[in-house]
């Protein structure tokens, strides 16, 4: 397939990986990172506006848009490239709101009968304090809007929630929500509005420093399988399928039943609680840095399940194939993130690190400067490893990341020890 990918971070450059170990796909990046245009071509476009993503898909002949961030889908890009007749896997504006509006995404989980934690909206800090008095620490703030993974707090400290609230509220509502104590789980669910075809569960890192100290970020790592769910559950597919039945397909039949069948990737944030399995929130894409560690195991069937998304035959669609390994990604990120990054740094030892057995680098947010590769955002570089066993591949990871050079860089040094 003529396939275009939309974005320019480290989950675009896994699923563009994926996609090229697959063979037989002619791939396109817009507007894609320095890493990203060495694997294919990249074009540089206003991935946001529907009309010029329309544009060059038809122009360009792609079988399919693969739409990686979450703007574009809420700018509503999917719907102009349906409406042109082009395939595109991810949801309408209107489904897209399950991510792009918290408070949306409590109304779906009501109507679906989803378990999840109790809420309430508010949009004055008076209210934020109202409802902190009315409930006990530690608490769990969420902007109602779109914040780029940075729109969520879980804290004991009082002013540190109200610093959060008064910082997000001129963007709209804040929902105050009950703590759910427990691991965190991200399964993603590929759906056509209608079926569900789960891939392997994930685990991330919000967190900045090690022991989930410091502010929360996008993501500072992830790895995949989860042992430990095999435990609580007999088996990680046991778990798999519990979320599919009580969570996935309610969401997705309660979609279509409103009128905004969803799409694509159903992102399910999730946590395991003493009370069983709830909903901490949904995304409309895949997420990242999970997205970096989930694909790298799967070994065939990915393009053609993302068409069968986009073009509603999901059913029809062969089932994933998987390879029986582990992978763990660790994230570089530049001094200063998640406040204010410091760009413009020269990153070295990025051949050396893929030099190690199972390591693959993904660039999150790189350039092409004066002396080589730059930093050009927070979070820089994702180090994959791969192995037998997660041990493996988490010292795989680490191993490469040892060979990376970028002034004032940080980076987390226990993704996946416990696990």
């Amino acid at each position: 397939m003529r396939i275009l990918v939309l974005g320019s971070g480290a989950r675009e450059h896994a699923i563009i990986a994926a996609l090229l170990t697959e063979g037989g796909h002619e791939i396109t990046a817009a507007p894609g990172n320095a890493g990203i245009a060495r694997d294919v071509e990249t074009v540089r476009i206003d991935i946001k506006d529907p009309q010029l993503v329309t544009e060059l898909a038809v122009d360009g002949g792609f079988d399919l848009v693969v739409i990686g961030p979450e703007a574009p889908l809420v700018a509503g890009v999917a719907d102009a490239l349906r409406k042109a007749g082009v395939p595109a896997f991810g949801p309408s504006k209107a489904a897209a709101r399950i991510e792009g509006s918290k408070s949306f995404a409590k109304d779906v989980m009501a109507r679906a009968g989803v378990p999840t934690g109790s809420d309430r909206s508010v949009t004055s800090i008076e209210a934020v304090r109202e409802a902190l008095d009315a409930s006990p620490a530690p608490w769990v703030l969420k902007a109602d809007g779109l914040a780029a993974g940075k729109g969520v707090i879980v804290t004991d400290d009082r002013a540190a929630a109200e610093a959060h609230a008064e910082a997000f509220l001129p963007d709209g509502p804040i929902l105050v929500e009950e703590f759910l104590a427990g691991p965190e789980v991200s399964l993603f669910v590929i759906t056509d509005g209608e079926h569900a075809m789960p891939l392997a569960p994930a685990q991330d890192f919000k967190r900045l420093g090690d022991d989930d100290a410091g502010p929360n970020t996008g993501g500072m790592g992830a790895y995949s399988p989860l042992p430990w769910l095999a435990e609580r559950f007999g088996s990680e597919q046991a778990f798999v399928d519990e979320v599919v039945e009580t969570v996935a397909l309610p969401t997705i039949r309660a979609m279509a039943e409103a009128g905004t069948p969803f799409q694509g990737l159903l992102y399910c944030g999730l946590i395991v609680t003493d009370q069983g399995v709830k909903v901490i929130e949904f995304n409309a894409r895949f997420g990242d840095p999970e997205t970096q560690v989930v694909l790298p195991r799967v070994a065939s069937g990915l393009g053609a399940a993302l068409l069968a998304a986009a073009d509603g035959t999901l059913a029809d669609a062969a089932p994933l194939e998987w390879h029986d390994s582990a992978a763990v990604t660790v994230v570089l990120a530049s001094e200063g993130y998640p406040g204010d990054p410091v760009t413009g740094r020269v990153i070295e030892g990025v051949d050396e690190a893929q030099q190690v057995e199972g390591v693959r680098v993904l660039h999150a947010a790189t350039g092409e400067g004066e002396h080589g590769l730059t930093a050009t955002g927070g979070r820089v570089l994702n180090v994959v490893g791969t192995g037998a066993t997660l041990a493996e591949a988490r010292e795989r990871a680490y191993r490469g990341l040892g060979r990376i050079r970028l002034e004032g860089g940080q980076a987390r040094t226990d993704i996946a020890a416990k696990a």
